[in-house]
């Protein structure tokens, strides 16, 4: 099982950047997949920013509502996340993550598997 992510990089705020995650297909068609970030620092928590479910249901946090978009192409067992509208506080490491669960699963912050993550960064 792998989730491999690309996209991430600098980007002024106000831009647009996609994030891509390369999923083995044992895993991808069947799972609620979905994208966090993690911003460094204490009291930092990890976040659910968007997710999508295998019959294409999506969840988004009420900080990108409007603004980022995910999809997911099964044919190329591919899990997209576009995001206009950049702001600093997007600013984070950007992890793809697939649960054997529902969106709901990934919530409470649980996942069963990860990729090594992406660096987003939006400068002012």
């Amino acid at each position: 099982v792998q989730l491999v992510e690309s996209g991430g990089g600098l980007v002024q705020a106000g831009g647009s950047l996609r994030l891509s995650c390369a999923a083995s297909g044992s895993i991808f068609s069947r799972n609620a997949m979905g994208w966090y970030r993690q911003t460094p620092g204490p009291g930092k928590e990890r976040e659910l920013v968007a997710a999508i479910s295998s019959g294409g249901s999506t969840y988004y946090a009420d900080s990108v509502k409007g603004r980022f978009t995910i999809s997911r192409d099964n044919a190329k067992n591919t899990l997209y996340l576009q995001m206009n509208s950049r702001n600093p506080d997007d600013t984070a490491m950007y992890y793809c993550a697939a649960v054997k669960g529902t969106i709901a699963t990934m919530r409470t912050g649980e996942y069963d598997y990860r990729g090594q993550g992406t660096q987003v960064t939006v400068s002012s």
